[in-house]
């Protein structure tokens, strides 16, 4: 019995073996690729200082005497464009989606409450208020209300829809004028309300997270059209007829979404992401596509400010900042790699990233604008020299072809970069986009890379690779002057210089191992003396320090050395820490206003509470400037992000961050961050401030 039970098994095995096989097979073919989108959805949709706009009045008259057209323009909330002091944008949506393969459509209803004003000084030539404060007289333009009806049109891929939209927008407004009474004194108020229909454009992606959930940041362009003409009163004393004028509206505005579907979503499997590349399995690993987007809503409450200068941070504001990232890589022949990366950005920093040298948001640029802006940020081949020996292979990732390569190795890189790309790296805090936010956490912050004001440079990197350790350096272009967008042509003139040893090793006490990085740098640019500009300026040379600055810049030198240091301390715990220095006699060119920095923080995993992929991070950092440079700013001076007009008791500033990170995917992470800055911009008389945030990363 035993016998023929043993034979029936053995005849049994192979088919059984086949029809297991075939079942993951069916299984596999079954499994959606992308999502469906088609049903019903509604969610929730915010913009924390991410909205900005603009109304243009024309036509205009006082008691029947003309005005020139004028304008309450784009701005970001910064007292040098504060002309709209944008707060949050918020509200509720609903649609429905039908699909076709992997094209969908749809129409979509949204209605948001607004706050945003728009205040314009009425000291513009016409109103005869020229000669009055220019605070004495001021038009708030406010939208506290917006609706949209739109059609979209998207792309269904993996867990994502990219999509277009296009539709009518309305929004309801209303125009406050204060006027002085110069007849009898005091002020006078005039109000109108008007009603605007207009159209929308835009595009937006979504993310789906949950089978009933999903992620999405959606942009829009609004064109509100004009209103018919309105009054907003008369002028006592001044003119005895009505102001009347005619709006018309436009915006950009860029919202953080959360969608609910009701009826569910089939979700395809997230990909495997730990396979190893096998150059060998038939795939060329020839071309790399990926993509990124990230969404910054940050703010800070009141604070101790008893003044404010040209580039002072203002209390009680918030702003938002959206960066999207296409990664496009094609290997051109075995070693040599080209790479490309187009990037869309919109909105600005606190204050325009103004007002603490160490800045709270790693993804703001003092390139900020109020609309998306497209750059090509990066363009770069990438040549590499084995030199045999053992051999790595290396995933497809962001600018990474798949492939094998040697471990001792040479690598030339040319074209236009960001030297963080490269230099002053740290597995625990280098990606303010998934790590930290506070500059001088994910950089030595007294190093004054070269970078135009997104902070990318173009020249030539070489880098000597070995398993224990790598030399890299690079020879780059510098900024015409510091602030500026363009790059000095006169490479063998001015230019900047960087040098870095990257050391690994493993700590006996505690087998883990660890990274050393030392680097110099030396830049030649336009930039005037710290001193010198102190001693013009007081000895009345100039009419203030900006135009002994301005005036007095000439091709000079800096240089500096950082070193930094990561450690592993257990599979989920690491540490990172550095210092940085600079010579601290002449301006900075490109990234900001420190000469000596100290930070330092741990990064931990969440596998203790169950959440692996989650991040918690906490850090420090203490910012100082040299004598020269606290001189130069006691007089009046503007760097490139901090100008309080004066600096009367000077003080280190020093930042704590905390921040957790949680994982909803692989693909997408939602940071909550808290930032506590003492003696922003090294000012004593002001502060302590406080930074609250919010972020949503998403990879593709």
């Amino acid at each position: 019995m035993l016998a023929s039970v043993g034979c029936l098994a053995a005849v049994l095995a192979p088919a059984m073996a086949r029809a297991a096989d075939l079942a993951k097979r069916v299984t596999a073919a079954a499994a959606p690729t992308f999502v469906d989108w088609s049903g019903g959805y509604l969610g929730v949709q915010a913009s924390a200082g991410a909205s900005y706009g603009a109304f243009n009045f024309d036509r205009s008259s006082v008691g029947g005497r003309a005005v020139q057209a004028f304008r309450t323009g784009d701005a970001t909330g910064s007292r040098d464009q504060g002309q709209n002091a944008t707060t949050a944008v918020g509200g509720l949506f609903g649609g429905w989606t039908w699909q076709t393969g992997r094209w969908a459509y749809g129409i979509e209803a949204d209605l948001s409450a607004a706050n945003l004003k728009r205040p314009l000084s009425l000291t513009t030539p016409g109103f005869g208020f020229e000669s009055l404060d220019s605070d004495a007289s001021l038009l708030r333009a406010k939208t506290d209300l917006y609706g949209s009806l739109r059609a979209r049109l998207g792309y269904s891929f993996e867990r994502y829809l990219v999509y277009a939209s296009f539709g009518l927008a309305g929004a309801n407004s209303s125009f406050i004028a204060t006027y002085p009474d110069l007849a009898n004194g005091g002020f006078s108020t005039a109000r109108a309300e008007q009603g605007y229909l207009g159209f929308t454009l835009g595009a937006g992606v979504q993310f789906a997270f949950h089978p009933n959930f999903a992620l999405g940041i959606d942009y829009r362009y609004v064109d509100l059209g004009e209103s018919r003409r309105f009054t907003l009163g008369a002028v006592p004393g001044l003119s005895g007829g009505p102001v009347s004028t005619r709006a018309s509206a436009t915006g950009n505005q860029m919202f953080a979404r959360l969608m609910w579907f009701p009826d569910g979503l089939r979700l395809p499997p997230e990909p495997d992401e730990t396979a190893p590349h096998d150059p060998d399995n038939g795939e060329t690993g020839r071309f790399s596509l990926h993509g990124q987007t990230t969404l910054i809503a940050q703010g800070v409450p009141g604070f101790r400010s008893p003044y404010l200068g040209p580039q002072s941070l203002v209390p009680a504001q918030t702003q938002q900042t959206t960066t999207a990232t296409a990664f496009l890589g094609f290997k051109l022949l075995e070693g040599t790699e080209l790479y490309y990366n187009p990037e869309f950005s919109q909105g600005f920093g606190l204050s325009g990233t103004l007002g603490v040298a160490g800045f709270v948001n790693g993804e703001a640029q003092k390139a900020g604008a109020a609309f998306p802006r497209l750059r090509s940020n990066r363009y770069f081949v990438r040549q590499t020299f084995g030199l045999g020996g053992e051999t790595e292979d290396v995933p497809d990732g962001p600018n990474q072809v798949a492939t094998r390569r040697d471990i001792e190795r040479f690598t030339v890189i040319a074209g236009k970069f960001a030297l963080g790309d490269f230099f002053d790296g740290n597995r625990y805090a280098h990606d303010p986009r998934v790590d930290f936010f506070n500059w001088s956490l994910w950089s030595s912050s007294a190093w004054d890379f070269p970078a135009n004001l997104p902070g990318f440079t173009q020249g030539v990197v070489a880098e000597y690779n070995r398993k224990e350790f790598a030399v890299r350096a690079a020879y780059t272009q510098v900024p015409k002057q510091p602030s500026s967008d363009v790059l000095d042509p006169r490479v063998f003139e001015r230019a900047g210089l960087n040098v870095e040893f990257e050391g690994r090793y493993r700590m006996a006490a505690l087998d883990r191992p660890g990274v050393l990085r030392l680097g110099f740098f030396s830049n030649v640019g336009n930039v005037a003396d710290f001193r010198q500009v102190a001693a013009l300026t007081q000895a009345g040379a100039f009419d203030d320090a900006v135009a002994a600055t301005a005036l007095t810049r000439r091709p000079r030198r800096k240089t500096g050395f950082y070193a930094n240091l990561e450690q592993e301390l257990t599979d989920d715990l690491g540490m990172f820490a550095r210092a940085s220095f600079n010579d601290g006699r002449n301006e900075s060119l490109s990234f900001t206003d420190i000469d000596r920095s100290f930070s330092g923080g741990f990064s931990l995993k969440g596998a203790a509470w169950g959440r692996p992929n989650d991040t918690v991070g906490i850090g420090v950092a203490v910012n100082g400037i040299t004598p020269a440079h606290r001189a130069f700013f006691a007089v009046g001076g503007l760097g490139l992000l901090i100008g309080d007009g004066r600096l009367t008791r000077y003080a280190p500033e020093s930042a704590f961050e905390a921040f957790y990170a949680v994982s909803l995917t692989k693909a997408m992470t939602v940071t909550f961050d808290y930032q506590h800055v003492e003696n922003p911009a090294y000012n004593g008389d002001r502060g302590p401030a406080d930074f609250l945030a919010a972020r949503l990363h998403v990879d593709f």
